[in-house]
């Protein structure tokens, strides 16, 4: 980010547009508009993420935050009483003792952030980022991972077929 020009405000715009839609899911009425306000914070953060050239992470929540919303939101209107979950409806359910909560937790963070003495680089960095995070993150368990990918895969596909033209309430006319 350092040495152009548009990127630190083009971070700053994405940071109050990543809070603001992270905000308007618990403001918002209906599960529809709240999956896509937290999409919209997600795509946001990933784009931070670019910005600051961590470019593996900030595709991998992008694509990843994407398919889970999509998923999500097709479920939901798959499987909710609320039909496509646009009926009005409130997200926060004990408004005060979730905004007491919020607040110390805010404050906690808040201070610990002007606390904590910034780290100490030790060694140099590795010569391929992308690797050495990816072995930082999975280590051993690639194959687990794989094994989950394919699994959100096969969810994703089932999730199309039975969102076809003949739902599951149109089972029995043709």
């Amino acid at each position: 980010m350092t040495g152009v020009p548009w990127a630190s405000a083009a971070f700053w715009t994405l940071a109050v547009v990543a809070v603001t839609s992270g905000v308007a899911v618990f403001r918002v009425d209906s599960m529809a508009r709240a999956t896509f306000a937290l999409l919209t914070s997600f795509v946001a953060v990933g784009l931070a993420f670019l910005l600051i050239d961590l470019a593996y992470l900030g595709v991998l929540i992008v694509l990843m935050m994407i398919m889970e919303m999509m998923v999500m939101a097709i479920f939901m209107i798959m499987f909710m009483m609320n039909p496509a979950g646009l009926m009005p409806m409130t997200m926060v359910h004990n408004r005060r003792g979730a905004a007491i909560i919020a607040a110390v937790v805010f404050a906690l963070l808040a201070a610990g952030v002007f606390a904590a003495a910034p780290p100490v680089r030790r060694g140099r960095p590795p010569a391929d980022p992308a690797h050495a995070l990816g072995l930082a993150i999975m280590g051993d368990k690639m194959l687990v991972m794989m094994v989950v990918g394919a699994a959100i895969l096969a969810t994703i596909v089932a999730a199309v077929v039975l969102s076809v033209a003949q739902g599951r309430y149109d089972r029995g006319r043709t």
